[in-house]
């Protein structure tokens, strides 16, 4: 009966550590600088995964917004903003969807996957995956 007890809670244990998600929240690290930018929660809403800003890190002015973002996101405040949208998982990556950059207030294809349990991986790009750039993001704790 406890060997039983244990194979149990070893498996169990097993299937939570590969069962890690992109779920969370990440924090950015700004291309330039290397310094970290802002704070990222990944969530999942009707089966499709979505990004929103939570937080900025020294941003350059309070409460900046999204002047330069199109249609719907125009003049919204960028803390609070969705960005990511309409990821749908594909095995271990989720693409299909778009990612805003409220810099410039471009759309782009966008998908993203874990690169080990605490790293995520975003691809932004025009057309195809070669044309654009990846940041990696750090899952907070």
């Amino acid at each position: 009966m406890k060997s039983l007890l244990i194979i149990c809670a070893v498996m169990i244990s097993l299937n939570l550590a590969t069962a890690q998600e992109v779920f969370g929240i990440w924090k950015t690290i700004d291309d330039n600088t290397g310094k970290a930018k802002a704070y990222i929660e990944i969530y999942e809403e009707d089966g499709m995964a979505y990004g929103k800003i939570l937080e900025l890190i020294n941003p350059k002015q309070e409460n900046p917004k999204c002047d330069r973002c199109p249609d719907e996101d125009k003049g919204k405040p960028v803390v609070g903003l969705k960005f990511i949208k309409g990821l749908h998982k594909d095995g271990s990556i989720y693409s299909g969807g778009k990612i805003l950059d409220p810099a410039n207030g471009k759309l782009y294809k966008c998908y993203i996957t874990l690169e080990g349990d605490d790293t995520l991986k975003v691809r932004g790009y025009i057309g195809i995956t070669l044309l654009g750039r990846t940041q990696y993001w750090y899952r907070e704790k």
